[in-house]
């Protein structure tokens, strides 16, 4: 058995108590304690205590500073359960104090994956241009179930998804480009599905966003026909007219607007 001495309030937190203690060979700082679990067991000067009450008001302990840094991280944003868990465990925290402090805070509503996720999906949906399928994985990440998953993404109906992505589309095709709209339109599906757009919605775009204008689809072949003729320029005839016309295919021109390109080059 052990006494206690003394109790002292710490200079830097006045909600966390100093306890001294006397275990037969004089005074010494013994742990310190929240304010709430030093009421919770009544400590105070003269009172005994064995190696039992000292573990359990230790983990006690645990718990209320698991559950304090728990409480200042959601004070940010709204968390998921397992950013949850997973800040705790950065903290060092044990995996049942961290136990006891999820259950607490479920039991104050603080912690609710469904409404964490709805919350998610209509901020990444109203402030970025993320697609449904790369917010899906976001909300994997942070442990969100796939059943509340699926719900919350009715949080970004597919009109909003056309909405966004045609603005990406809209933004992509102002830039000026000496590709082909072939390779245009490739290189605006794989930026919409690597920002989480499904085919569905990429053709819907690509229908509302491409405009076949001649005149620019002519610069184009123009400007990649130097650099191909460079390429080939060593070559004549039949066999250079064939690689031309190879090069300009896989760059994705047409092959009546290719002949013509040819024709137009043979002349000058």
């Amino acid at each position: 058995m052990a006494i206690i001495t003394k109790i002292t309030t710490q200079q830097k937190n006045q909600d966390r108590y100093n306890v001294f203690m006397d275990y037969g060979k004089g005074e010494e700082f013994a742990f310190s304690v929240d304010s709430d679990v030093l009421i919770k067991f009544q400590l105070k000067k003269g009172m005994e205590l064995d190696e039992f009450s000292l573990v359990e008001i230790q983990y006690q302990d645990d718990i209320r500073k698991a559950y304090n840094s728990a409480v200042q991280f959601l004070a940010r944003r709204i968390r998921s359960e397992k950013e949850i868990r997973d800040h705790l465990s950065k903290k060092e925290f044990e995996e049942p104090a961290i136990h006891e402090v999820i259950h607490k805070l479920k039991g104050q509503k603080y912690i609710n994956d469904s409404e964490f996720a709805a919350a998610f999906v209509r901020t990444m949906a109203n402030t970025t241009d993320k697609g449904p399928d790369i917010i899906k994985l976001e909300l994997k990440e942070k442990g969100i179930a796939e059943g509340i998953i699926h719900a919350a993404l009715t949080e970004f109906p597919k009109e909003q998804q056309i909405d966004k992505a045609v603005k990406l589309g809209e933004k992509f095709f102002k830039k000026p480009s000496k590709d082909s709209l072939k390779i245009q339109k490739q290189k605006l599906e794989q930026q919409l599905l690597r920002k989480g757009y499904s085919f569905e919605v990429i053709q819907i775009v690509l229908q509302e966003t491409v405009t076949d204008d001649r005149d620019e689809e002519l610069d184009a072949i123009r400007h990649q026909g130097e650099k191909v003729h460079r390429k080939y320029a060593q070559y004549t005839g039949f066999e250079y007219v064939q690689k031309m016309k190879q090069a300009l295919y896989r760059k994705g021109f047409s092959i009546e607007l290719i002949e013509k390109y040819l024709s137009e080059q043979e002349k000058s």
